[in-house]
């Protein structure tokens, strides 16, 4: 077996090849769950990735990671609590309609940097639970936690959950 850059004949890499990759919006998804009703229910949804880049170097410390989320497609398969988590009480998607997450280090576990959303950044650290690599493109995914409140998102304390638990699944292609 040949090992070249983390890679094999059979296309399956340890580490992707190093260079630029975008994010294949249609072959991503950012899911969460959380609890609504004084944390009795549960509450499962998405939000659509509207794109991004990947940049692999070497270190893979030295690597970056930018991916952009569409709040506007925020889902949870109720029409009225989706237009109301939409409207100017939780998201205001009408003035903020991307949330951002930019990196600022990698390691073979974990991506931290920095999410906005609803125009406040703050630090977030995602934990990468699985990868698969092959030739010319990868796909991870990846888990956090977030706490709506410490972007100003605050309305309906008790009746909202203030905990969403992300899942990122990202597939990427080399440029």
């Amino acid at each position: 077996m040949e090992w070249r850059h983390g890679y094999d004949r059979r296309h399956r890499h340890a580490t992707p090849r190093l260079g630029r990759y975008t994010i294949d919006a249609h072959d991503s998804s950012l899911s969460f769950t959380s609890r609504h009703l004084f944390g009795l229910l549960p509450v499962r949804g998405a939000f659509a990735i509207r794109g991004g880049t990947v940049d692999v170097a070497e270190p893979l410390s030295g690597s970056r990671v930018r991916a952009e989320i569409d709040a506007v497609s925020f889902r949870t398969g109720n029409a009225q609590r989706d237009a109301a988590v939409r409207s100017a009480k939780f998201l205001d998607t009408d003035r903020y309609p991307l949330m951002l997450f930019v990196s600022d280090q990698l390691d073979a576990t974990a991506v931290t940097g920095t999410l906005t959303v609803c125009g406040v950044s703050r630090p977030a650290r995602l934990s990468l639970v699985h990868r698969e690599v092959l030739a010319d493109a990868f796909t991870v995914r990846a888990t956090t936690r977030v706490d709506r409140t410490e972007f100003g998102v605050t309305a309906s304390r008790g009746m909202a959950g203030r905990h969403l638990d992300l899942t990122l699944e990202i597939r990427c292609r080399r440029v």
